[in-house]
């Protein structure tokens, strides 16, 4: 498996355990060497693996958290880190996310996740996902 095939199946994990409200993965799943950061819709940044983790129980524990689909994903590799950029599809509208990975112990794991609501779309089209 190439190193984009790898990330990209990483980021498919992270949105796996988002849908099926899986904590233990959503863990399994960010870096816990590196420097991690998340920026949720709405949230300030987030910047210690703990409270991050925290903000993934309590958004995963919630009956009315969002049902999110991603797609569009666009990887840019540099060596041992790796940024995915897409969107994600939710009830009430579309988000463009990013997601940062590093590999730790030749496993991707992500450092950084970021989503905001999408105010103007560029003139680009839409493009399937590679991974489904």
């Amino acid at each position: 498996m190439s190193d984009i095939d790898a990330v990209l199946a990483a980021n498919l994990e992270f949105y796996r355990a988002f849908a099926m409200r899986d904590i233990a993965a959503m863990n399994a799943l960010w870096a816990h060497r590196a420097p991690v950061a998340c920026l949720h819709p709405g949230w300030t940044a987030l910047t210690d693996r703990d409270a991050v983790m925290a903000s993934w129980s309590g958004i995963l524990s919630n009956p009315g958290a969002p049902r999110i689909a991603c797609f569009d994903e666009r990887v840019l590799l540099f060596g041992d880190t790796a940024l995915v950029l897409c969107e994600e599809d939710l009830e009430g509208g579309t988000l463009a996310a990013s997601n940062f990975f590093v590999r730790e112990d030749g496993v991707w794991r992500i450092a950084h996740h970021h989503a905001g609501q999408i105010i103007r779309r560029a003139a680009e089209s839409r493009r399937p996902s590679r991974l489904n």
